[in-house]
Order: C-alpha cells, then sequence, then structure tokens
C-alpha cells in the first residue's frame, strides 16, 4: 500500500484500504481511535485526509456497532467524513458477528481489521503492509514473534487464561501461528470478504476460525512484529473463556471430520508417479535388474541383506567379513542405511533384500516428496496446486531420477524437510528446548540414513540462511540467539547418538581416509541446462553420458527452460525476500558443482571453481562435487511453487495464460520415463542349489573368477541368494588401500585378482610361470580360499586356461559352473 510516488486512485472507484473497527459500547474510546486512525491515514495533515488521498491511498472507515447502548453510534453518525461509515445490528451478537458485518460492508482492496482500544498502534500498519506487498494474502499483527514488543500486560491471571487458549488453538485449528488472537490483522479484500463470509462463531473465537479458513484454502500468511500493550476496559469477562473453549471445540470438531482432501490426493499421485518411475521392477523385484544402475542395485540388495543377517544373528551391524574376506567391510564407512536396514530386517529375512530395496525406494521417494509439499505448504506457498508442482520438482527433478536407479540414500530424503521445519521453528525462539531436541534426535536418525544427503542439506541450509539474513537483517537479529541455542542443545542431543558408529566409521576396523573419486566428478555448465537421458520428451541419452561420468551420477540436467522459468520468476517476483534468498541458494549450489575448476562453454578458459575452497576440508573431502546441485532441485521446486501460486491468484487472464505456459514448456521436458529394467541373470545352480556347501568349510571363502569388484558385482547377488552362507573374496564396498588407507572402491588388489580381471576384459591367455603359480598360491591362502567358481561369461574360456595354469590341475563342470576344489589338491 505505501506508494513513495504519491497517493493511488483506484480506478474502479473503489478504497485502497478498508479500515473494520468492531465495538460495542465504545463511546469512551472511539472518538480517539478514529481521529488516530484519519491522521494516520491521512499522512498527518490534521484533517483526515481531507486534503488529499495520503501516503495509503484512498481509504474508508467502517465501524460495525454491535447494538451498543450508549452514544457509540452517534459518535460516527456525527462526524463530517463520507469515508467513515457505521453498519449496525439490532442487539449484541459478539465480536464475530460484528466483524463478519463489518467485513462484508468493506469495499478496499485491503482490509484491515482492528480492535477500537488500539492496543496495537495504527503505525503499525506499515509492517503488515509490507509484509503483503511481498506475496502474503493476510498479515498478523503479532506478539508472540521474535521482534514484537509488550508495553503495558494484562493482569497475570488473564495472560496465563490467553496463553493456555493460544496453546489449544494452535494445537487444535492454526496449526503454525503463535498470536491467533491478536486484533490486528490485513488482508487481501477479497480474501477477507470470504474468509469472514464463511465463518459462523459470533464469540471471540472469529480470529481462528478465519485464520483457519485462509490456512485450509492455501492463502499465503506470515505474521508480523508489532507494539502492544493493554489497554484498561476490555470488554472479555471470565464467561468469555468459556464461550470461547465452545467455539473452538465446534471449530476443530468441524476439522476433524472435513480433512483436505487435496492433501491425501498429493500423497497419493506422489506414490502413483514413484511407482510408474520403478514400474519394469516394482512388481517383480527379485526377477528384474535395472541396468542403468549398473552394479549399484547388487550392492544395495546386499546392504540390506548382511544388516538383516547380523541383527537376526545379535552381531556388530556395524561390520562384517561376508564380503572382502578376510579383512572384511566397515559398514558404516560404507552407506549401508541403517536407518532403514535394521527395522526392516523382518521383511528382508521374510521377503529377501531385492522386495526390501524395491519398497524402500518406491516408497521412500513418495515419502519424500510428501514432505517437501507439506514444507512447502506450511512455508511458501499454501495453494495446493502450486505446492504439488513445486514438490513434485523437488522430488522426481532430473538428478533425483538418475540416482533412483539405484542410491537410496540420495532417494529416501523425507527426513530433511522435517529438519528444515525444526530449524525455521528454533528461529521463532518459543520452544527452543524442545525444538532443539527434536532436531537433534531427527539429524541423528540421517545420520543412519545417508550422511552426505544431511551434510549437502546443511550445506544448502547456510547457503539460504546467509543470502534471506541479507535481505532481512532485521529478521536475523530476532532469529540468531533462539537459532544457535537450539542448535547447540540439538548437536548435545545428536552426538552422543553418533559418536560412537563415527569413531567406528573413521577409525574402526577397515576404515579409511578419504575416497579417490572419478576425475569427471563435477558439473560441466552445459549439464546444468542440457536434459537428462532419462527425461522423457527431451532425454539425450549421449549428450548426458557425455556430460556425466555414469548414469547414477547425472546431478544436474535441469534444462535450459526451467532455467530461463527461475529467471523470469527471479526478475517479476524480485521485492520477495524468500525469492532472492531461494535463487541465490539455487545459483550458489550450481557454481559450486562445478568442481575445482571449469571450463566456459564453446572457448579453452578455464577458471579457478568455488568448490576448491571445501573441497580438502573434513567431511567435503568425500564428497562427489557434482552432487552439490542437487540442492538446486527443491530451491528451484519452492520457487515453482511460489510462481504457481501468484499466477492462480491474479485476475488478469493474459498472465495466467503465459505464466502456466511457460511453466508447462519448462517442466514437460524433465517428466521422467520409467526406470529401463531386463531379465536378471540367472542365479547359477551352484549357488541356487545349495551344490556349494560341499566345497566351503567354515572359516575358507568362496572366489568367484575374476573376484567381484565395482566392474562385476554378480556374486554378491549369488551371496543374498544362498542366504550369505559363505564368505567371499573380493567385493563391491568402499574400503582402505595402503598404509595411508586411502579410500578405494572394492577390495585391496592383489597380484592374482588384477590378473584374472585383465584376462576377463582382454580375452587374452597370459605366459604364466612359476612365478605367478607362486603368487597365486599366496594369493589364494590370503584368501582362504575353499573353491575357485567360474560362472559362463564372455571370455570364460581364456579364464578358464588361465586359472588351469595358476593351480595346476583342470576345472570340473558341476551344476552350471566351473569348479576347482582346492581342498583336493588342485
Amino acid at each position: 500500500m505505501i506508494d513513495e510516488g504519491g497517493p493511488r486512485i483506484h480506478e474502479s472507484g473503489l478504497p485502497d484500504l478498508s479500515v473494520v473497527i468492531p465495538a460495542y459500547n465504545e463511546e469512551h474510546r472511539l472518538t480517539h481511535t478514529l481521529d488516530a486512525i484519519a491522521d494516520h491515514l491521512g499522512d498527518g495533515d490534521g484533517d483526515g485526509g481531507r486534503a488529499g488521498n495520503g501516503r495509503w491511498g484512498t481509504w474508508e472507515i467502517v465501524i460495525a456497532d454491535d447494538g451498543s447502548t450508549d452514544a457509540t453510534r452517534d459518535l460516527v453518525t456525527t462526524r463530517d467524513d463520507p469515508r467513515i461509515r457505521l453498519v449496525t445490528t439490532p442487539r449484541n451478537r459478539g465480536k464475530g458477528h460484528a466483524l463478519r458485518l463489518g467485513v462484508a460492508a468493506s469495499r478496499g482492496r485491503r482490509v484491515l481489521v482492528t480492535d477500537a482500544d488500539l492496543a496495537t498502534p495504527i503505525e503499525e500498519l506499515e509492517r503488515l503492509d509490507k509484509a503483503l506487498s511481498e506475496g502474503n494474502s493476510a498479515a498478523i499483527g503479532s506478539r508472540s514473534v521474535p521482534g514484537a514488543t509488550i508495553g503495558v500486560r494484562q493482569h497475570r491471571i488473564r495472560e496465563l487464561l490467553g496463553r493456555a487458549g493460544n496453546v489449544l488453538i494452535r494445537r487444535t485449528v492454526v496449526p503454525g501461528v503463535r498470536d491467533t488472537q491478536c486484533g490486528f490483522k490485513l488482508f487481501d479484500g477479497d480474501r477477507a470478504r470470504e474468509a469472514y463470509a464463511a465463518s459462523r462463531v459470533n464469540g471471540w473465537g472469529i480470529d481462528a476460525e478465519v485464520l483457519r479458513h485462509l490456512q485450509r484454502a492455501g492463502v499465503p500468511l506470515v505474521e508480523v512484529p508489532v507494539r502492544w500493550s493493554h489497554r484498561p476496559g476490555s470488554k472479555v469477562g471470565p464467561l468469555d473463556y468459556v464461550r470461547v473453549l465452545a467455539e473452538i471445540t465446534r471449530i476443530a470438531a468441524r476439522s476433524l471430520r472435513r480433512p483436505r482432501p487435496a492433501d491425501l490426493y498429493a500423497a497419493l499421485l506422489f506414490l502413483l508417479m514413484s511407482v510408474a518411475l520403478y514400474s519394469g521392477r516394482f512388481f517383480d523385484p527379485a526377477h528384474r535388474y535395472l541396468p542403468d544402475s549398473l552394479r549399484d542395485q547388487n550392492q544395495w540388495e546386499w546392504f540390506f541383506a548382511v544388516t538383516a543377517d547380523n541383527v537376526a544373528h545379535f552381531r556388530n551391524p556395524l561390520f562384517t567379513d561376508l564380503q572382502g574376506f578376510p579383512d572384511g567391510v566397515n559398514l558404516m564407512a560404507n552407506t549401508v542405511m541403517l536407518g532403514m536396514s535394521v527395522p526392516l530386517t523382518p521383511l528382508t529375512l521374510l521377503a529377501g533384500p531385492a522386495v526390501t530395496l524395491s519398497l524402500v525406494m518406491t516408497l521412500g521417494l513418495a515419502a519424500t516428496a510428501a514432505a517437501w509439499y507439506w514444507l512447502i505448504v506450511k512455508y511458501v506457498a499454501r495453494g495446493r496446486i502450486a505446492a504439488f508442482l513445486g514438490a513434485a520438482l523437488a522430488s522426481f527433478a532430473p538428478p533425483m531420477v538418475s540416482h533412483a536407479h539405484a542410491h537410496p540414500n540420495f532417494v529416501v530424503l523425507f527426513m530433511i524437510p522435517l529438519i528444515i521445519d525444526r530449524a525455521l521453528r528454533l528461529c521463532t525462539g518459543t520452544r527452543v528446548v524442545r525444538d532443539g531436541v527434536v532436531l537433534g534426535l531427527m539429524a541423528a536418525y540421517q545420520v543412519f540414513l545417508g550422511e552426505e544427503p544431511l551434510l549437502l542439506a546443511t550445506l544448502g541450509m547456510l547457503l539460504f540462511a546467509a543470502a534471506y539474513a541479507a535481505v532481512r537483517r532485521d529478521t536475523a537479529r530476532a532469529s540468531w540467539r533462539p537459532l544457535l541455542r537450539g542448535l547447540l542443545i540439538g548437536a548435545s542431543v545428536c552426538l552422543p547418538l553418533i559418536v560412537y558408529p563415527l569413531v567406528w566409521q573413521f577409525a574402526g576396523p577397515q576404515s579409511y581416509t578419504d575416497i579417490e573419486h572419478n576425475p569427471r566428478s563435477f558439473n560441466s555448465p552445459l549439464a546444468l541446462l542440457s536434459f537428462a537421458e532419462r527425461s522423457w520428451l527431451a532425454g539425450d541419452a549421449e549428450r548426458a553420458n557425455a556430460l556425466a561420468f555414469n548414469t547414477t551420477e547425472q546431478n544436474a540436467f535441469y534444462g535450459w527452460p526451467l532455467a530461463l522459468l527461475a529467471l523470469a520468476i527471479l526478475v517479476r517476483l524480485w521485492k520477495r525476500a524468500l525469492v532472492k534468498a531461494l535463487a541465490f541458494t539455487a545459483v550458489a549450489a550450481a557454481f559450486l558443482s562445478l568442481g575445482r575448476e571449469f571450463r566456459i562453454p564453446l572457448t579453452g578458459i578455464t577458471l579457478p571453481g568455488p568448490w576448491e575452497l571445501l573441497a580438502d576440508k573434513p567431511l567435503f573431502e568425500a564428497v562427489i562435487e557434482s552432487r552439490v546441485a542437487m540442492i538446486c532441485a527443491p530451491a528451484l521446486g519452492m520457487l515453482l511453487a511460489i510462481a504457481v501460486d501468484r499466477l492462480l491468484a491474479t485476475r488478469r487472464m493474459a498472465i495466467r495464460y503465459v505464466g502456466h505456459l511457460g511453466v508447462a514448456l519448462a517442466l514437460l521436458p524433465l517428466v521422467p520415463a520409467p526406470l529401463r529394467a531386463v531379465d536378471r541373470t540367472a542365479v547359477p545352480a551352484f549357488i541356487a542349489d545349495g551344490t556349494w556347501k560341499s566345497y566351503v568349510r567354515e572359516g575358507e571363502s568362496l572366489v568367484p573368477v575374476p573376484l567381484p569388484d565395482p566392474g562385476d558385482a554378480e556374486a554378491l547377488h549369488w551371496q543374498t541368494e544362498a542366504g550369505l552362507g559363505f564368505r567371499l573374496a573380493g567385493g563391491y564396498f568402499n574400503g582402505p588401500y595402503g598404509e595411508e588407507r586411502t579410500g578405494i572402491y572394492g577390495a585391496e588388489p592383489r597380484f592374482t585378482s588384477n590378473l584374472l580381471r585383465d584376462v576377463s576384459d582382454s580375452g587374452d591367455v597370459p605366459p604364466v610361470n612359476q612365478s605367478w603359480r607362486e603368487q597365486a598360491r599366496v594369493d589364494l591362502a590370503y584368501w582362504r580360499a575353499g573353491v575357485l567358481v567360474l560362472a559362463p561369461q564372455p571370455n570364460d574360456g581364456a579364464l578358464r586356461e588361465t586359472v588351469e595354469k595358476l593351480v595346476g590341475a583342470p576345472g570340473r563342470w558341476v551344476d552350471g559352473v566351473w569348479v576347482w576344489d582346492l581342498r583336493k589338491g588342485s
């Protein structure tokens, strides 16, 4: 409403602002109140603004008299100002009825509701007006948020009763709003008239009922700190508290009878979208494989299987020697998702790890989308369509779909929105201890779901907080103390729960220092603007594979139309602090994902990358930097939700048409195709029928030829199908290498494992000499090998000949595989 360029005249002749004041026997206070409001709206010229429209444009004041028996009506009718109007009711029916009558009579584009005592000074209107200018449709003058000041306090008993009632209202009717009863609120005019017309309460509970209506309608509302002082002569008597309780009970009962169908539909749609994405495997997980997962599906099924086996046999869930024998695997140093795999042990034992993994990834992706939807509705955009589209982008963006092939730790992210919500609650400073404790528990649980996603989420929150603090310094000043205190409380709760597993992870058996990633583990600027392989309409497998080092790490690929849409949103809604902060978060994350250095496309210019600042820091040294671009997904999703919410609220059809067309053109190319699935390679009968039991004794291992590694981990599938009955030499996991314990993928290589892998890749039989045979005996003894097993595969003839030369004996064909029984002297 503030117009520094002069007064605004509404083309329709309707006022810019309506001030609605409920009144009952207010003859002693009303004159001062009307003078104060008229002078302020008239920019303090002393004549109520009759000399001009003033800083607030054209205005009106509507006094809603609730059957007063004193001179309240005469004070209004005798004033010589047509902008001050009176509406009346024959008898006293309550504040709610008066407000409903007054708001219905209002005509302003914005409506201010204020009590006749002006406990909140009219000057605070400027704060509320600023909040509406930032995209909200309702601004609540609040005494309970950081930055609010209270002058004269109420009597202690009244204050305690008010707080108790407010807690009840927040718990049952208007969640998330801390001060529902403050009588100073500014609304979009049409929203106010709609909400008050829908109200049924005649008493003091109408404030809660109206806010509840706005929340359920998806209207963005915000609490704004104001100055407030108790005024004598309150009309609230002891019995009114009982009446309010009854009204709140009725409102809450109506809420229980009428849940929001849109929220249920959204959750169902997210589930259907997830099932459609995994449709190739979901209905037969034990016999279907996602080839674009490379070897990760086998690895993750093994993770779930080994955790269930450890839990069932009361073994340490942080370690196993079933793979990488005899050294074993530090499970905490691998992403085994103990937060899922441990509680789902009964399902894994009953149905198998393939079923568990399929359900975790399908339901986890849907739960992640539902969590982002809930967060967006609560803080960003109340409109359910806007929230659905934003959450869908956050959860089904191309990088999420890429990881959906076989990285559940980057798919099951439903805790991240909950952690963000708890951090935002801390900023309000109301229940710091409780929220800090809950945040600590949530963070501890997320550690057991995935540490890297938690680290990236923390980085994203820090980027957002820095940007938001820069544009809203008042909010930052009011929030940093309770936030810091809550974070310290959360850390004191979280650390004792995770300290032992983390010590095991970083200093336990088979721990490692850092790990070398693919040299292409950064994003090209082109990757940010291109389309992913699994994008249904615009997917380009050749280009995507050229810009990412494998199909599970296409961590950007948002497409240039979405980038243009985000830029348009930023330009159009630049005044909103939230838009600025989200845009900065997305741009900064995308920039960090470019790695230690990046080349400007189509030029030979190479510049230092911002990741250089973090690359060698603790924790960050193990992060694949291209994954930082995943932070962009929820940031872009929230920007999209804000824009769609704004589009749906506008009445200008041309803007709505162009806006919806832009949204469709940006999102349609990103719609993912179902993940590609193929029939799974059958497990050899030697394993499936249990024949292996005659060849492997206690303390020995089964050695596949070649040994399993990140390039071929089918032997992990053998092991899970055999119920983890034998130990494997080699494997696919993260472990140490050399005296410096540098992290590598797979077991520490030995002479024989390297030799067999080379033969498998090349098909060439090497000239095996005596020294090679001696080295093979040493390696087989190290692995405590009971049997060598060669399954049919490419170049299996060369492998068979090589093994025969190494062990000095021919193999035997047993149940579909070649076998060398080392216990019989082979």
